[in-house]
C-alpha cells in the first residue's frame, strides 16, 4: 500500500518578538493575566515586507533541505492559510514561483486553524491516488495583519509564522495512517473576519467600524473546541484500532494552554508526550502544528515508528485530526 510519508520538516518565525510586557503598553492587560488564561509569554510578529508567502517560502526551503529534495521534483504544493498575501493569486502559486517548483500544481486551503490538517489530508489523498509522488504542505499565517490591538481578548493570543512538511509516496507501514476532517458552518460567527470580502467590501465605514480585524467569542469557542477536539481524537483512535497509550507524541494546535491540557488529561497523556510551544509563539493558526512538529523533530523527540497524533480546531468552524507513523 502506498502511504504519504513525511520525509522533511521545516519552520520559520519572524525575528521580531512581541512580549506580554510590550502588550501592557498597548492594551489594558498584564503578563500575569495573559499567562494564567492562555499560557502565552511572547509571540513573533512580521515587519513590513514580510508577507505570508515570505514565511512559507523559508519554512518550505528548510523542509526541502531536510528531505534532500529539490523544488523541481515537487508535484503539488498545498498551503493552509487564512491570511494570504492577497485574494489571488494564491500563496501556493507565489511560493511555487519563489521556490522554482516549475512542475508543481499549487493552491491554498482556507480552513482556519485546521488548515494544515486539511492541506495534509488533501496531499495525502493525491499521493495515494498514485498520480502524485512528492508534495509540499505548508501552514503559514500573518495574523498580526488582521489583529485588533485595541481588543485585549484577541490581540494577546495571536502570532505569525510558518511550518512545512515534504511528503513522498512510499510502500510500507510508515506515513499518514488516517486523517479526519469536520466542520460546522452554523457556528462561523464565533471566529471570523467580517470585512474585506464580497459581503462587506472595503469602505470608509468598514474601516471605521474595525471590521477588517479578527473577531472572536472566546468563551463559547472554548467549550465547543474542547468537545470537538476530543471527539476527533477518539474517532482517530477507533478508526485505527489503537489505544491512547500507544500514542508516542501528541502535537496539538497551539491555541490555548488550557485547551491543550484539557485534551491531554482526557486522553491520559503524560506531559512528556505532549508538544507545547504556545508560550513562545502564541496562536499561529494553521502554522502551529507544523512549527511544533519541526521543533520536536529537530529536537530529537521523534524516533522511527513513533505514532504521532495531530489535532486542531479553528474558524469555519472546522476541526480534525491526523495519525502518522513516523
Amino acid at each position: 500500500m502506498i502511504r504519504a510519508r513525511i520525509v522533511g520538516t521545516g519552520s520559520y518565525v519572524p525575528e521580531k518578538v512581541l512580549t506580554n510586557q510590550d502588550l501592557e503598553h498597548i492594551v489594558d492587560t498584564s503578563d500575569e493575566w495573559i499567562v494564567a488564561r492562555t499560557g502565552i509569554k511572547e509571540r513573533r510578529i512580521t515587519t513590513n515586507g514580510e508577507a505570508s508567502s515570505t514565511l512559507a517560502t523559508f519554512a518550505a526551503q528548510n523542509a526541502l533541505e531536510m528531505a534532500g529534495i529539490s523544488p523541481e521534483e515537487l508535484d503539488v504544493i498545498v498551503v493552509g492559510t487564512v491570511t494570504p498575501d492577497m485574494f489571488f493569486p494564491s500563496v501556493g502559486c507565489i511560493v511555487q514561483d519563489k521556490l522554482g517548483a516549475k512542475k508543481a500544481a499549487a493552491f491554498d486551503v482556507s480552513a482556519g486553524c485546521t488548515g494544515f490538517i486539511y492541506a495534509l489530508s488533501i496531499a495525502d489523498t493525491f499521493i495515494k491516488s498514485g498520480n502524485y509522488k512528492k508534495a509540499l504542505v505548508v501552514g503559514t499565517e500573518n495574523l498580526s495583519k488582521i489583529t485588533d490591538y485595541q481588543d485585549r481578548g484577541t490581540c494577546v493570543l495571536l502570532g505569525d509564522g510558518a511550518g512545512a512538511v515534504v511528503l513522498v509516496g512510499e510502500e510500507g507501514e510508515r506515513g499518514i495512517l488516517s486523517t479526519h476532517l469536520h466542520s460546522d458552518g452554523s457556528c462561523g460567527n464565533l471566529l471570523y473576519q467580517p470585512g474585506g470580502g464580497t459581503a462587506i467590501p472595503a469602505s470608509y465605514e468598514s474601516i471605521d467600524k474595525r471590521l477588517h480585524y479578527l473577531k472572536m467569542d472566546g468563551n463559547k469557542l472554548f467549550k465547543v473546541a474542547v468537545k470537538s477536539l476530543e471527539e476527533a481524537v477518539l474517532e482517530t483512535l477507533a478508526f485505527n484500532n489503537i489505544d491512547n497509550s500507544e500514542i508516542d507524541l501528541f502535537i496539538p494546535h497551539q491555541a490555548n494552554l488550557r485547551i491543550i491540557q484539557a485534551i491531554a488529561k482526557r486522553l491520559n497523556l503524560p506531559e512528556e508526550k505532549v508538544v507545547v510551544n504556545i508560550d513562545k509563539y502564541g496562536n499561529t493558526s494553521s502554522a502551529s502544528i507544523p512549527i511544533a512538529l519541526d521543533e520536536a523533530n529537530r529536537g530529537g523527540r521523534i524516533s522511527d515508528d513513533n505514532l504521532l497524533l495531530f489535532n486542531a480546531f479553528g474558524a469555519g468552524l472546522t476541526w480534525g485530526a491526523a495519525l502518522v507513523r513516523w
